[in-house]
């Protein structure tokens, strides 16, 4: 007579464990109805901007198509006269961006690097609660601050340098915000392996971290200067609108897309009305050339590339 053991534990095992292959009813019912709702937040939001793009791209393509609105100013140009152009704009526009931005990318990366780097006890809390402070402020009080300084305290004439000066309180927050979280993205990996090698820390943020976040980087730069090139309120108080060319940022009024907007908008004729859509579109061109070439910048020196 023989026994027959036999081993029940994989069966019981087995019985005991839920079954987690097929979702239950209810959660598959969650699921499709947040997926909807996620789709129809999405053409809410979309449906706008393009229906914006369509606008300003139906009424302002004419002009941009002609030479004479990429090489010739306002100058001489009536409210009745059709013509001219917006090189006189468009070179105010990216000379205050380009200042601008070279004032402000280097104090908010180096600031974001602080923070995440080396930024501990009161003086870290201080500097960051003052970026949200300036994350928050309008753009007309951001221009009258540089107003009551530039002018009023000194005694300078309303010129595009401080329009720049203007639009660097309203990037840094920005870049810092942004840079601050690319940054915390790189793996505390990288750093400690770099550590035990033996390298220093700012050697390791400029050779490891730094180049790990590089793409991140450039996109919240492009995000800050999307944002200042279409500012008015500093160019109304700090900048008057010129019809003539300036490439002088500390003498004379000076040009810019987003005044020539303004200007042409209190008109209701139809030439002026013409360039004011034009205009708008092409700061928008401006803008969408602008992060096409941060992105093939970015995919250019990421790492592994």
């Amino acid at each position: 007579m023989s026994l027959v053991v036999t081993d029940r534990s994989d069966d019981a095992d087995a019985l005991a464990l839920p079954s987690v292959d097929r979702p239950s009813r209810g959660r598959a019912f969650r699921d499709a109805v947040a997926t909807l709702v996620m789709w129809v937040a999405f053409l809410i939001a979309v449906i706008p901007l393009i229906w914006v793009l369509w606008t300003v791209v139906g009424k302002g393509y004419e002009l941009i198509f002609t030479i004479d609105w990429w090489t010739h100013s306002q100058q001489g140009i009536t409210i009745r006269r059709e013509g001219g152009g917006a090189y006189h704009a468009i070179v105010g526009t990216l000379l205050q961006a380009l200042v601008c931005s070279l004032i402000s990318v280097p104090i908010g990366i180096m600031t974001a690097i602080y923070l995440v780097e080396y930024g501990r006890g009161t003086l870290a809390r201080t500097v960051s609660f003052m970026v949200d402070i300036l994350t928050g402020v309008p753009s007309i009080v951001a221009a009258l601050f540089i107003y009551a300084v530039w002018v009023t305290t000194f005694g300078l004439d309303r010129v595009g340098f401080a329009v720049s000066l203007a639009l660097v309180l309203l990037m840094i927050p920005v870049i810092v915000r942004s840079t601050e979280e690319m940054l915390k993205l790189v793996p505390n990996e990288l750093r400690e392996a770099s550590y035990a090698l033996g390298v220093p820390t700012w050697k390791t943020i400029a050779r490891v971290v730094l180049p790990t976040a590089f793409a991140g980087i450039v996109t919240g730069i492009l995000l800050g200067l999307s944002r200042v090139m279409g500012e008015t309120a500093p160019l109304l108080i700090l900048g008057p609108y010129a019809k003539s060319i300036n490439t002088n940022l500390f003498d004379g009024f000076q040009a810019a897309l987003p005044t020539m907007i303004y200007q042409e908008r209190t008109e209701s004729l139809a030439p002026a009305v013409a360039r004011t859509w034009a205009a708008a579109l092409t700061l928008i061109l401006l803008v969408l050339l602008l992060n096409v070439a941060g992105r093939l910048i970015a995919r250019r020196f990421r790492v592994g590339a």
